[in-house]
């Protein structure tokens, strides 16, 4: 499967979550659920997955963590807010960047309509 198609799955698959359990719950919640829904579709899943960054030559193994990488091609980031910041699709846009990757969902389960809380973000995709 591409990108896209994986993506459609997991939007599916946040729709469903949001859908029964609602907004409001921690982000830790919605990621464990989120990876069993799609864990349970087949879909190889790496949660927290530590990813090293490179300075000036020198590899830091704990760069920063993705809540959710899917087939290891698509990122997904989950936020349980009220409101988004613009500081975290930038942050989303450097996940992409660091891991070479060229698609993530950013998912805002805090969101009264799921639809209003997913953001599509490419990395030359």
């Amino acid at each position: 499967m591409n990108e896209n198609e994986i993506a459609k799955v997991i939007v599916d698959a946040a729709y469903k979550i949001h859908t029964k359990l609602g907004p409001g719950l921690f982000e830790s919640v919605y990621e464990t659920v989120l990876a069993y829904e799609l864990g349970s579709q087949g879909f190889w899943i790496a949660r927290q997955q530590a990813i090293p960054v490179v300075y000036e030559g020198i590899r830091l193994e704990e760069g920063f963590r993705a809540d959710l990488i899917v087939e290891d091609k698509v990122i997904i980031e989950i936020k349980s807010l009220e409101t988004l910041h613009p500081v975290h699709k930038k942050q989303l846009l450097t996940y992409l960047r660091l891991t070479n990757k060229r698609l993530g969902l950013l998912i805002n389960f805090g969101e009264e309509l799921i639809k209003n809380g997913i953001t599509r973000l490419v990395n030359g995709l």
